[in-house]
């Protein structure tokens, strides 16, 4: 487009793409609101985490739920700037799914459920939920200084791993780092280590005192990446397969590393990120090397495997003891923020994710036991964007939305809980 972009792998609060308004808006506020009190977001930790998990094998849901939720997909479809979208429903007694749109806009491929996509920030909860569960392991402290694992950070002393993980570090985002932005949209193909990706960080770096305020940073969970390897002597990706993709069951689930191919079968994904793109001709992101990303936004993944995940992600069944996850639900900041590696509005928890070609949103609504995934194949927001770049034919007087998330917030409707701030 001729002009430095924002690289974007999810919700901020910061400026250019990092700015985005998640689901007409609450996200955005939600973030911001990262330093209130923190408590009641969700009204029942204890109660959410006996839980059982959902049985395999369920039926569909009703077909009275089923024609709703259809036609709460129908209805935002035409305003998400994407060619296609994959979405699904899980309740305690039936699931429901679909897919919309073009797989491959120029081929004339369908979009189909079960389609492996790049999921960006939803990868923070992953990397968060095995850094909750070192702690329980007596294996590190989220009270231990950064410092500890990682040398030559700016008050690397003083902050504290909790705070990496609730984005209270004072870290600059290494995707606010211009030397980063330039050389990823120069060349998208490149590969990077988690070091280098921390080293764009530092020059900016504090931009607030540990524990001071909330800003969004990719660079935090970069760290928390490197922690965890160091601290189980494991490469990354062995530990997500043997603490949460196996005990799970997510056989559709993917680590790539720098790995470019993704798994058959997946949608082409587009961009307005890049120096290419332009609004009549999006980037094709495909396969741009996923490695920036790493644990903050590198997981591919499905539809099903994601359902499974969004409910284990929300009681901690399979994945952390229920003190554990009492204390991660205990998190938020009141009534609504971020907290242990995930956000909450009105009792749904979970995170969206966004990176060049992809928008994914998993959320758990903790008062009903309903999980909602929307996969899009592409990142292109819609509505009064103010200066983002957006299509030809964006509909206007409508919230900017990325378009899984405002798909997302017609399915949160069409279920009795719109997700939005209380």
């Amino acid at each position: 487009m001729g002009c430095k972009q924002m690289l974007s792998i999810g919700p901020g609060v910061s400026v250019g793409r990092l700015s985005r308004a998640v689901a007409g808006g609450a996200m955005a506020m939600l973030l911001t609101g990262g330093m209130a009190k923190a408590g009641a977001c969700v009204a029942d930790p204890v109660a959410v985490s006996a839980r059982p998990a959902v049985s395999s094998g369920l039926p569909p849901v009703p077909p009275e739920q089923a024609e709703a939720l259809e036609a709460a997909v129908r209805a935002a479809f035409p305003e998400a700037a994407t060619p296609g979208i994959i979405a699904g429903v899980m309740t305690p007694e039936g699931i429901w799914t679909g897919a919309w749109g073009a797989a491959d806009p120029d081929g004339g491929a369908p979009m189909e459920v079960g389609m492996h996509t790049r999921i960006g920030s939803v990868t923070k909860t992953f990397t968060g939920t095995v850094l909750l569960q070192l702690a329980e392991d007596g294996a590190l402290s989220l009270d231990d200084p950064i410092g500890r694992y990682v040398e030559s950070l700016p008050n690397g002393d003083r902050i504290r791993l909790r705070q990496l993980a609730t984005m209270t570090s004072g870290l600059l985002s290494y995707t606010r780092a211009d030397a980063f932005l330039d050389r990823f949209f120069e060349d998208p193909a490149l590969t990077y280590t988690p070091g280098q990706l921390v080293d764009f960080a530092i020059p900016g770096s504090p931009i607030f005192a540990p524990g001071a305020e909330f800003d969004y940073s990719n660079t935090n969970t970069v760290l928390l990446g490197m922690v965890i390897e160091q601290v189980t002597g494991q490469p990354i990706g062995e530990v997500f397969a043997e603490r949460v993709f196996a005990p799970l069951g997510l056989g559709g689930t993917f680590w790539p590393g720098a790995e470019t191919a993704l798994p058959e079968p997946f949608p082409q994904g587009f961009t307005l990120q890049g120096n290419a793109a332009t609004p009549e001709a999006p980037s094709n992101a495909t396969h741009w090397n996923p490695s920036w990303g790493w644990t903050a936004g590198g997981m591919v993944s499905t539809l099903g495997d994601l359902l499974v995940y969004g409910q284990a992600l929300g009681t901690g069944r399979g994945l952390l003891g229920p003190e554990t996850q009492q204390e991660r639900l205990r998190s938020f900041p009141e009534p609504a923020g971020y907290g242990l590696a995930m956000g909450c509005v009105d009792g749904w928890i979970g995170h969206t994710g966004e990176l060049p070609g992809y928008n994914t949103t998993v959320f758990y609504d903790t008062t009903t036991d309903i999980t909602v995934v929307v996969q899009a194949n592409s990142d292109i927001p819609s509505g009064d964007c103010g200066d983002e770049a957006v299509l030809p034919d964006n509909p206007t007087g409508i919230a900017c939305a990325s378009p899984a998330s405002r798909v997302f917030g017609a399915l949160s409707e069409a279920l009795g809980h719109p997700f939005a701030m209380p």
